[in-house]
């Protein structure tokens, strides 16, 4: 990125995520003055940071490094260089007691499921193609089209309904068709029978095909740490264990007067010419001062979120397996995927008599699973890991456990009637203030898609207008120069939960 004549004053920016990081980066090293603010008093990096346990490092979720955008990919690059690895993808999927490697091996599934249930399938598939559902409105129905009810039985709706927390009949049609977007039978057959070679071009690869991917040697935290650091390098400040209670807009100028408490302190002060933003949209909308229109406030506060936590284990490795992470559509436990840190990068783990896996748990915040002591859960994560065959008893012999709020947009029948009215308030009455990122934006983004919003807000500022409208980066991280306000914008449809108190 090319410096400007433009002077784009101060920014602040609330959150040291993947977007807060990036938008900090972009600005700094283009002589702008950033400060980041992050909650947390140690870590940079959001959801994708990296947490250690006793020199065990553990993915809060897993993040393949991969992007059909060859700016983020070089981004990455620029920020570890040799410090990302290639790794070989290798999933699996646990169900009915066998596990099937995903994307799917034509033989191997015929084994696993009989020759019975493998023609039950192909006939629904037909039946599916012949007399498929009506402009199907429900994930349920539009993965049947795809695949035919009976292989939506097998392959996805258990998983679904346990990261969501909710029947599949009550998720977005519009959700399924973005998420698994490219993916029909037919391609992840032809798949199985003539897997692809090499990169090839990563902008027609569907990305739950891909074979590899890059990953930081020490997780996905190394790369935010690296970010916070050229940050500073380039002038700017991360300040860690800052709290932003308000944003008030300034009266005799354009820009913010940024409120925030560090530790346990009195409040403090500080102004600035532009606010980015990846907090969620929720809380942001509470800050803004003086504050918004009831409607606003109202859409705000019917914004929901999906919730999670991670269960790690120490274990040692009787039953070892080789994958990323395993997808457990097994309806008789809870955990609904496992990852096996060590396969991600063998420097997560210290030991290498040891391995570590992460058993990860769709919530809400509150629930009877959030709210479980981490003895509870590390015991309810070790009688499951033993059930599933991938350990054995005796074999578990430390835990720790990651809660994560927010980490998923929730999208019920009024999400983009919300989103629309929040974002007609606040880009009307304050050209200065910046939504980014997953959470900033209330969108389902992958890291990489929040990265690529960061780089456009960065632009923009620099530029001193809006040159770019961020809401038309999709979900391949990719930038529409055209679409309307009335197309969908917002990315994947995520579902919402059963009711405002689960």
């Amino acid at each position: 990125m090319n410096s400007t004549s433009h002077s784009p004053g101060n920014v602040a920016i609330i959150g040291a995520g993947p977007a807060g990081l990036t938008a900090a980066w972009q600005l700094s090293k283009n002589g702008v003055p950033v400060t980041v603010f992050e909650a947390d008093p140690q870590l940079v990096g959001g959801i994708a940071r990296t947490v250690e346990y006793k020199g065990f490092r553990f993915d809060i979720g897993g993040h393949r490094f991969f992007s059909k955008s060859q700016e983020v990919e070089n981004l990455w690059t620029e920020l570890l260089g040799d410090d990302m690895l290639v790794r070989p993808r290798s999933s699996r999927i646990y169900y009915q007691g066998k596990f099937y490697t995903y994307p799917l091996k034509a033989f191997e599934s015929l084994s696993n499921l009989g020759l019975l249930e493998s023609a039950r399938c192909v006939a629904s598939y037909g039946w599916a193609r012949l007399f498929p559902v009506k402009n199907p409105q429900s994930f349920e129905d539009w993965v049947s089209n795809q695949f035919g009810r009976r292989l939506f039985g097998i392959f996805f709706k258990t998983y679904t309904e346990k990261v969501w927390g909710m029947s599949c009949r009550e998720i977005s049609a519009d959700w399924a068709a973005q998420r698994i977007k490219g993916l029909s039978l037919a391609s992840a057959v032809w798949n199985a029978l003539f897997p692809q070679k090499g990169k090839g071009d990563r902008t027609q690869t569907v990305k739950t095909l891909i074979d590899s991917f890059r990953y930081p040697r020490l997780g996905p935290g190394m790369m935010w740490d690296a970010a916070a650091a050229k940050t500073r390098e380039a002038g700017g400040q991360v300040r860690m264990g800052c709290r932003v209670t308000a944003i008030e807009k300034r009266s005799d100028q354009p820009g913010w007067k940024v409120r925030f408490v560090e530790g346990q302190g009195a409040e403090q002060t500080l102004e600035a010419d532009h606010v980015i933003s990846s907090a969620p949209m929720k809380e942001l909308v509470k800050a803004i001062q003086p504050g918004v229109s009831s409607q606003t406030q109202a859409a705000a506060n019917g914004l929901r979120y999906r919730d999670f936590l991670t269960v790690a284990l120490i274990v040692r490795p009787s039953r070892p397996f080789d994958d990323n992470w395993i997808y457990i559509h097994e309806p008789g436990v809870k955990v609904g995927r496992v990852q096996n840190f060590g396969s991600w990068s063998p420097e997560m783990v210290p030991d290498p008599k040891l391995a570590c896996y992460g058993l990860e748990y769709f919530c809400f915040e509150g629930d009877g699973l959030w709210n479980m002591s981490d003895a509870d859960l590390i015991a309810l994560g070790s009688k499951e890991l033993q059930s599933l065959g991938l350990v054995r008893e005796g074999d578990v012999l430390d835990g720790h456990v990651v809660r994560q709020p927010k980490a998923y947009p929730v999208y019920d029948d009024d999400y983009a009637r919300h989103v629309a009215v929040i974002r007609d308030e606040l880009e009307a009455r304050y050209p200065q203030l910046h939504l980014v990122g997953r959470n900033g934006m209330h969108k389902y983004n992958n890291q990489d898609h929040s990265m690529m919003t960061a780089l456009l807000v960065a632009r923009n500022i620099l530029a001193g207008k809006a040159q770019y409208d961020v809401w038309r980066v999709n979900q391949d991280a990719e930038y529409h120069e055209e679409g309307s306000r009335d197309e969908d914008q917002t990315g994947r449809q995520v579902p919402r939960a059963k009711d405002s108190d689960s």
